[in-house]
């Protein structure tokens, strides 16, 4: 059970860190309680069933079938008991699930894809929708309604210490609310087997204050041109050989295949948390996508040493 719980907590429904999770958390412990109860009576009763009838006597079968009788109707008793016990958790964890579904909230999308994120948040400045991926940030103390679908297979979508989890269906739209109260990391992922990746198709989930919050949404808002440089080696090459398929604001790049690299270098992994957010680790992933992470829809980019230095190099700095 140790084992099981996860020690770091970083994934683990065992340490809740939101309204949600803990309503879970709740109902995970009334259900092993009341279970674990029955399994003991049960036992018990087995145990007492055995020894009495190694020393019954053909003269007390009558009264023996009388204990028999009484047991039965009170196992029944403690069955109903359970069950009513169990019903009850169940309907007021459901309640609290459901508890901010009438009051405001702000929005975020989340597709999934194989075998990455892609994450969209509302702008309240302009209205419009800003991408990022494999990243998701929750303001603390506030709900957030995300709005949970798929471009191709279904996936499902599961932060253990933030909320249960939930499918994500292609061409159907899933709601899912999620009231963080704690601040920190924590680890999201896919619990639907999607294809050969699917271990490798996780995101991380930061908690912070909303002031934080509000200061990131504001960096993420911005177009590269405003905090890295769009010009040099780097650039140019990304322009020729990456901008079919990914996005950086502020560039020629406007690709939707692969996730938005605007501001790549400031999450904490890449490839859906395969490798972490390094300037190796980018130039491994553009040489050779197929031996990190077999089967990804990533290709291998031809590249000259110098050049696949140049372009990390320029993706390292685009934060």
């Amino acid at each position: 059970m140790l084992i099981l719980s996860a020690c770091t907590g970083v994934q683990s429904p065992l340490a809740p860190a939101g309204d949600q999770a803990s309503a879970l958390h709740m109902l995970l412990i009334v259900m092993t309680v009341v279970c674990g109860l029955v399994y003991l009576l049960v036992m018990g009763g087995l145990v007492w069933a055995l020894m009495r009838a190694r020393s019954r006597r053909r003269k007390d079968e009558g009264r023996a079938e009388k204990r028999v009788d009484r047991a039965l109707h009170v196992a029944a008793g403690v069955i109903v008991v359970g069950l009513t016990i169990l019903i009850t958790a169940s309907f007021f964890a459901d309640r609290a699930l459901f508890a901010t579904r009438g009051q405001d909230a702000m929005a975020v999308r989340v597709t999934g894809h194989q075998w990455w994120w892609r994450i969209e948040y509302r702008d309240p400045a302009s209205g419009r929708w800003i991408e990022t991926a494999n990243e998701l940030h929750l303001p603390l103390g506030r709900t957030t309604r995300v709005e949970l679908t798929s471009g191709d297979v279904i996936h499902s979508f599961w932060v253990p210490n933030v909320s249960g989890k939930i499918d994500m269906i292609p061409g159907r739209r899933n709601l899912l609310d999620l009231t963080p109260r704690r601040t920190g990391w924590f680890r999201g992922a896919c619990t639907e087997f999607c294809g050969a990746q699917h271990a490798h198709m996780a995101f991380d989930v930061k908690v912070e204050a909303p002031a934080d919050f509000d200061l990131w949404l504001k960096t993420q808002a911005a177009p590269a041109a405003s905090g890295a440089p769009v010009t040099g080696r780097g650039a140019q090459l990304f322009a020729t050989k990456c901008a079919a398929c990914h996005r950086i604001r502020g560039t020629s790049a406007t690709g939707r295949a692969g996730p938005d690299l605007t501001h790549i270098a400031a999450r904490r992994s890449i490839a859906a948390g395969t490798l972490p957010m390094t300037r190796g680790a980018l130039q491994g992933w553009i040489a050779q996508p197929q031996a990190l992470k077999p089967g990804t829809s990533m290709p291998a980019v031809p590249l000259l040493p110098a050049d696949a230095d140049a372009l990390a190099a320029y993706l390292a700095r685009l934060r």
